[in-house]
């Protein structure tokens, strides 16, 4: 694992610059006080050389300035709760933080926007917005402490993304400072506009490489008059599948649709009272969102579509209480397995729904094959399944089979049709593995573009795309 031991210092002068642009106690040079600022929620740690505390658009313009000119890499950091290592500052350099850049700018209620810096959570924004009618579709489940600002870096979602979509469909316009220090502006005040290329839906889920992005027009959706929750179990996987595309091919979208497959509930047993039918092997959790006046007809035809053959109970919670019952069984997912397993692989890949059987029976047979233990869940109404492979980092042995596995699952997945990253991004994890996705050319071409936005490559380096080959 690098460290910043392996590369030379900073120059005193651009210390002394980087503490002049980020003024008194936004500039940390110190080993240990940079040292939590070399993790993201991955296994990876590189303490950076250097931290600075980002306040303001025209302070980081400055600052990514002066990384351009002594060519050192520069690193956007929100809270590090991506899982890739995209944040973790491998080749040394500087991680600009963007913790106190968290301002609500704008709330439009009239035009159904909000303007906000990058360090303002996702929970601290859907309560600003609350108050007004509104709410920000993208919910990932670190929706208490992570940032917009990550949020659109990887185009994170999360479970309302199969009827609201993901950061890409709910941001209308960006502010950003490119790789040379020039300010940008992208996308519209409107819902529609084609002036000019997409760069809003270009710089989101580039993780960092293209631009730092400074200041988000986000697109707003009213929050619905009533939400009912749906638990439905299956006897298998083929059932829950057959359900999930009867669900997703009438005409009442849910909000949100998620899945846990035997190995998961199975685990969860052992750690919480599910209430559970025996023989359940598979199981949905449902909620359905809407108008009060036609919530009734709404639920109905989504819990109509969900009762398909080997489908063996369908529970509709009525009270607060009861929809805390029916999601305690996915929220005892997290801490079983965190207690069975702290430092588990965790990947978001995504196939097409009428797939996922495939998958989760590809995924038991690479279980028995290699030996590892594999749990999964997800949004299955979008077909985005996190694979969880459950290993030992202290066991080289099972490590090097669980990685063994991995490599297998990805080409599955690229067979079936689906894609390595849903929501995670690509980071360091998931590098060695694009070339499988993207074509050469293709390859090519998205590294003129970085090349056009970050001439010096300074950006978040060897992150999201592989290197060209020596030539």
């Amino acid at each position: 694992m690098s460290t910043s031991d392996a590369f030379e210092p900073l120059a005193p002068s651009l210390i002394r610059s980087l503490g002049e642009i980020a003024g008194a106690g936004g500039l940390m040079t110190a080993r240990g006080d940079c040292w939590s600022y070399g993790y993201d929620n991955s296994r990876r740690h590189a303490p950076p050389q250097a931290v600075v505390f980002a306040t303001g658009h025209d302070q980081v313009r400055a600052v990514v300035a002066l990384c351009h000119q002594a060519a050192v890499p520069l690193i956007a950091r929100g809270a590090g709760t991506g899982t890739t290592g995209a944040t973790v500052p491998d080749r040394g350099g500087v991680v600009l933080s963007f913790e106190r850049m968290n301002r609500i700018f704008e709330i439009d209620a009239a035009n159904r926007l909000a303007r906000v810096e990058p360090g303002v959570t996702n929970q601290q924004l859907q309560s600003a917005l609350a108050a007004e009618g509104f709410f920000w579709p993208p919910d990932p489940t670190s929706a208490a402490v992570c940032t917009i600002g990550g949020n659109l870096a990887y185009n994170s979602a999360g479970p309302r993304a199969v009827k609201y979509g993901t950061p890409r469909e709910n941001t209308l316009g960006l502010r950003a400072v490119t790789g040379d220090a020039r300010e940008i502006r992208t996308g519209t005040r409107t819902t529609k506009g084609v002036v000019g290329y997409d760069l809003t839906r270009l710089l989101i889920g580039s993780e960092g490489t293209l631009a730092v992005i400074t200041e988000a027009l986000l697109r707003l959706t009213p929050l619905a008059e009533e939400t009912t929750t749906l638990r439905a179990t299956y006897r298998d996987i083929h059932a829950a599948s057959r359900a999930v595309s009867a669900i997703m091919a009438q005409p009442v979208t849910p909000c949100a649709l998620e899945f846990m497959d035997a190995a998961a509930i199975d685990m969860v047993r052992d750690f919480s009272d599910l209430g559970l039918p025996q023989g359940v092997g598979a199981l949905l959790m449902i909620e359905v969102d809407g108008p009060a006046h036609c919530q009734g007809a709404s639920v109905d035809a989504v819990r109509e579509a969900a009762r398909v053959a080997g489908c063996l109970e369908i529970t509709t919670a009525t009270t607060a209480r009861e929809v805390a019952d029916l999601w305690r069984t996915r929220k005892a997912l997290s801490p079983a397995l965190r207690k069975i397993a702290p430092k588990k692989i965790n990947e978001d890949v995504v196939v097409p729904v009428s797939r996922i059987p495939e998958l989760i029976e590809g995924l038991e047979r690479l279980s028995a094959e290699c030996g590892i233990r594999i749990v999964n869940f997800g949004h299955a109404g979008n077909g985005n399944i996190h694979v969880n492979l459950l290993a030992d980092p202290d066991d080289a042995g099972q490590m090097e089979r669980a990685h063994q596995a991995l490599d297998r699952m990805f080409s599955m997945v690229l067979t079936l049709g689906g894609t390595l990253s849903g929501e995670h991004g690509i980071g360091l994890e998931k590098l060695p593995f694009v070339g499988r996705e993207i074509d050469p050319v293709t390859l090519d071409l998205m590294r003129s573009i970085k090349e056009r936005f970050d001439p010096r490559g300074i950006l978040n380096p060897g992150k999201s795309l592989p290197p060209r080959a020596p030539a």
